[in-house]
This record gives C-alpha cells, structure tokens and sequence, in this order.
C-alpha cells in the first residue's frame, strides 16, 4: 500500500475515492504541511502506486476499510483529521467510527455514508448503471480507460486545466485492463436497492454516524452532479447537526482539481478553531 507522509504535526488523512489516487491532493500538502500539520495520503489498494489486485473478491468496503485501519495503526496514528472523499467517505469513516481514539476530526467532502435513498445519478440506466453492467464495465471502463479518461474530466469545472495538467496522469497509472479492474467493480457495492451486498455496512455508517461528536467540516462542489449539495450535503448536516458548512467551493464531483488551495485552507482555518477552543 503506497503513501505519501509528509511534515510533523497532528495528522491529516486525505482519502480518494474511484478512480482517482493520491494525485488528487497534490495541492493540498504544501499549505497543510506549512501550517504545522502531518500529511498522510494513502493510494487505496488497486489504485495509484499501490499493488492492483486482479482477482474481484479482493476487493470490498470492509477489506478497503481493514486496509486502511492496517495502516493507521501500523503508523499509530492519533488525534487524526479524517478528509474523505467519494470511496475515501465510506472508508475512511469506517476506520473513525471504528478507531474514535485515534481520531480528533472529519472533513466530508462529495460522498455519502448510508445505504438509502442513492444519489440520482447512480439510479440512472445511463450512463452509470450500463456502464457497470457485466459486458459493457469491462469494454468501456477496462478496456477504454472510461472512469479515469472521460469521467474525470467531466467532473471537474475547469476542463482544459484538467486536461493539459492532470488527464494523462490518471489515465497512465491505470495503464492495461487488469490494473482498471476496481474503476468497474468497486462501483458495485453502492447500494441500490436493499439487497445490495454493502447494505449492512452502510446501514452500521449511518447509525454510528448519528452519534458521532466529532468536530466536522462540510465542503462541497458548487456544481457538483454526483453527490448534489443540496440533497447529500444536507444529509449530512441531518445526521451532523453540530458539523460547520456545507462551504462551497468552484467544483464538480472531483472539487480538489478546481479549489485544491482553497479547500486545504479552508481545512487549515477550521483545525486552528478547533485549536482555539482546546485549554
């Protein structure tokens, strides 16, 4: 499992989701880092640098949950900011539920952590749920590269930054169908319905969510189509009443590759709060 740890100070965890990888958070190290802070940013299993498993059953929300506790704890991490994002939401709330003296505060950005109702855009036929269809995933996101190549630069504002920056990064560290293997089948374990195999999981998420009384930080995209902020962020505040936000940054669902200083600084100005309020 692949990381970045970078600088001295209380912990920050920035967690991606599919099909992203610590890349994502390029622009986020310096300003954390030189406010006093320790940078973790892991590479999930089957994604970045990290060893890509080829067979499916590797991969599910407990074993990426158990992969990421393995390594806090191996690292004894404590009194850590918990940054999640997409699948870096499930996951990296399911090791602050499960590990609470490790942790000191959550910063929840464009994800969600119950079963039911899914977002809008993950019911739809098309494109999402013919995408992840047994034929189609391994044709389209396999073989084509679709999730790391088309997907991401639709889901970010500023497309030609993306594109001259960033695209070829995302689509070369996925370089052959067998290391795309998770960008189609991880999407699976969202639930849909309550047969879904993750329903259990994230039915746990929300419950131990709601007592959850850890300082928390809404960020959202303003534009945001896959985890709108006016219904997830929401949710959120729902479960999290005491959370501060949603704050609104220029982003669709990858808001890190249009507002990354501006969101570290917002994460900065929030843990110096928390600091204020500590004797």
């Amino acid at each position: 499992m692949h990381y970045i740890d970078e600088g001295a100070g209380d912990p920050v965890v920035l967690l991606h989701g599919n099909p992203a990888w610590g890349f994502l958070y390029r622009k986020f190290v310096k300003p954390l880092t030189a406010a006093g802070r320790r940078v973790i940013v892991p590479d999930m299993i089957g994604f970045g640098l990290s060893e890509k498993p080829v067979r499916e059953q590797a991969h599910s929300l407990d074993g990426h949950i158990a992969n990421l506790t393995g390594l806090l704890r191996q690292l004894d991490i404590r009194n850590a900011t918990m940054v999640c994002h997409d699948w870096g939401g499930p996951t990296g709330l399911g090791f602050a539920l499960s590990n609470p003296e490790r942790v000191r505060a959550l910063v929840i950005m464009s994800t969600w952590a119950w079963p039911l109702p899914p977002a809008e855009f993950h019911k739809r036929i098309f494109p999402w749920r013919m995408m992840h269809a047994p034929l189609v995933g391994p044709y389209l996101l396999g073989r084509h590269n679709a999730l790391a190549g088309r997907g991401m630069y639709l889901s970010v504002v500023d497309r030609k930054k993306f594109r001259d920056e960033a695209q070829r990064v995302y689509e070369g560290i996925l370089p052959d169908p067998a290391t795309r293997l998770l960008t189609w089948t991880w999407p699976r374990w969202i639930p849909l319905d309550d047969t879904a195999r993750g329903f259990q999981r994230f039915e746990w998420l929300e419950r131990e969510l709601k007592k959850s009384k850890f300082p928390t930080l809404l960020v959202w995209g303003r534009e945001d189509e896959v985890f709108d902020h006016k219904t997830f962020a929401s949710r959120f505040k729902e479960l999290l009443p005491h959370a501060v936000g949603p704050e609104l940054v220029t982003g669709r669902h990858f808001l890190q590759e249009d507002s990354g200083p501006e969101i570290a600084e917002k994460i900065n100005n929030f843990l110096d709060r928390i600091d204020e309020r500590q004797p």
